[in-house]
C-alpha cells in the first residue's frame, strides 16, 4: 500500500457535473398585489386605476423581478395586468403574472433556455442536487427533458454519490458512433 498512488476516480470518470445553482437570477424579487388598487377590496375602477398608473413611481421597480397577483377573490379584467405590464417594462428586469414561486419558476426556465445542451451530447451528466439557493423542481424537471435526448446517461446528486435518472440503451450508443 505504501508509496501507491491515489486516484480520484470522480475526476477521471468522465462525469459532466451541471450545477443549476449556476443559473440563479441575482436581484430583488418583489410581489405587486394588485388588491391594493381594488376599490372597497372588491372592484377595480378602471378610471382610479388609470389615475395611479399616472402617479406611482415606477423607478422604484428599477433592475427587479415582479411578479404581479391578485391576492384578493376578485374579478380583475386582463387588461389591467396588462397595463401593470407595460408600466413596469422600462423599469423591472422581469415581469410575470403569477406568485414569488412562479417567478423564481420563469427565472429558471428562461436560464435553462440559455444553456447549449449541444454541448452534452454523448456525455454522462450528474445534475448537482445540494445548492446554497433554493433551485425549482420544474429547474430539474426541464433541465431532465432537455438533456435526455442527448446525454449518454443523466444522473442526480454529487459524481461521488449519484441516482440514475436514464442510460442511453446499449444499440442506441453503437448506432450512433458509426
Amino acid at each position: 500500500m505504501e508509496g501507491e498512488e491515489i486516484v480520484n476516480r470522480v475526476a477521471t470518470s468522465g462525469i459532466v457535473s451541471l450545477d443549476l445553482e449556476e443559473l440563479y437570477q441575482p436581484g430583488e424579487r418583489v410581489l405587486y398585489d394588485i388588491k391594493d388598487n381594488l376599490w372597497q377590496g372588491m372592484i377595480l375602477r378602471e378610471k382610479d386605476f388609470r389615475e395611479f398608473l399616472k402617479v406611482h413611481d415606477w423607478a422604484q421597480y428599477a433592475g427587479k423581478h415582479v411578479a404581479i397577483i391578485c391576492s384578493e377573490d376578485a374579478i380583475v379584467p386582463t387588461w389591467a395586468y396588462m397595463l401593470l405590464a407595460v408600466q413596469l417594462e422600462p423599469y423591472a428586469k422581469t415581469v410575470i403574472f403569477g406568485d414569488l414561486n412562479a417567478l423564481e419558476d420563469q427565472l429558471f426556465h428562461n436560464a435553462i433556455q440559455k444553456l447549449d445542451i449541444g454541448s452534452f451530447a454523448g456525455k454522462r451528466v450528474v445534475v448537482k442536487g445540494c445548492s446554497k439557493v433554493e433551485v425549482p423542481v420544474s429547474a430539474y424537471v426541464e433541465v431532465s427533458r432537455l438533456l435526455k435526448p442527448v446525454v449518454q446517461s443523466l444522473m442526480f446528486g454529487e459524481p461521488c454519490s449519484t441516482v440514475p435518472l436514464y442510460k442511453k440503451p446499449k444499440s442506441s450508443i453503437s448506432s450512433s458512433t458509426n
